[in-house]
């Protein structure tokens, strides 16, 4: 595993450094003190985890974590702080860590081993949807590329659904809200489905959709999804959810705003 500290303290900066160096799960760590070049690091090296301190001259250590969430998803962070009040922001970031200084090697490597296995854990998912925000699909890590828009807003929708059947006539109506479903119209939706079914066969993944009898669903047992997450109660999916939900598509707002209720967001 990759990791970086970042610490405006040398002496601290070296210590957590060196206790790092001590883990069996890191295979290369490196300090630093600046929070700009922390950002050019990252611009061109992937990293797997981020002991970051808070209190920092240049710029907070949440807005930072913030920042290294959006060039760097799937990074794991562990903030380093004195200052005990800043938990709350440090979980709802989806930290994987929070620790007191001075830092402790038993505690350190605790909190270590605990992101490793959720870096193992999320490697190991083979169909993963994104729904927060903008939607994607990613199989093995991968982001899969469609030839047609419609094709992924359809497939998006069907996630939406959560495994629910839907027919031709209930997919039209929302992907196309404003015209007739007539035999033209049918035969392009039947195009747009033809060519959501071969983008999928391409990744390998075609068992994703199911189409019986003109009835079209998603398996939801063969993807991983932030949103069935966050219905399943799973703390790490409701920390991630930040208002936006599937944007891109305006049939989206009515889980949105549920999504809000529940977390709480008005």
């Amino acid at each position: 595993m990759r990791a970086i500290c970042v610490d405006d303290e040398e002496l601290v900066l070296s210590l957590t450094v060196s206790l790092c160096e001590e883990l069996p799960e890191i295979s290369d760590v490196r300090g630093f003190q600046s929070v700009q070049e922390v950002l050019f690091y990252l611009e061109a090296n992937e990293v797997d985890l981020v002991l970051l301190d808070i209190d920092m001259p240049e710029m907070n250590g949440i807005a930072l974590a913030m920042k290294i969430k959006q060039m760097q998803p799937d990074a794991a962070i562990i903030f380093l702080t004195g200052y005990a009040q800043y938990a709350v922001d440090a979980f709802a970031l989806h930290a994987s860590g929070y620790l007191l200084k001075p830092v402790n090697r038993e505690r350190l490597a605790t909190e270590v081993a605990y992101a490793f296995a959720r870096q193992k854990e999320k490697k190991r998912v083979h169909v993963e949807a994104r729904t927060f925000g903008e939607f994607d699909l990613f199989v093995d890590g991968k982001p899969v590329m469609f030839t047609r828009a419609k094709a992924k807003e359809l497939l998006a929708y069907l996630i939406d659904r959560q495994g629910a059947s839907v027919s031709r006539k209930q997919v039209f109506a929302v992907l196309w809200e404003d015209l007739v479903y007539d035999r033209s119209r049918q035969k392009y939706l039947d195009v747009i489905i033809r060519s959501l079914r071969e983008t999928l066969a391409e990744y390998q993944v075609e068992d994703l959709v199911q189409l019986e009898k003109g009835m079209l669903r998603i398996c939801p047992e063969k993807l991983e999804c932030d949103a069935y997450r966050f219905f399943q109660g799973d703390v790490e999916a409701i920390n991630a959810y930040r208002g936006e939900y599937m944007s891109a598509y305006p049939w989206a707002s009515m889980s949105e705003a549920y999504l809000d209720h529940a977390k709480g967001i008005y």
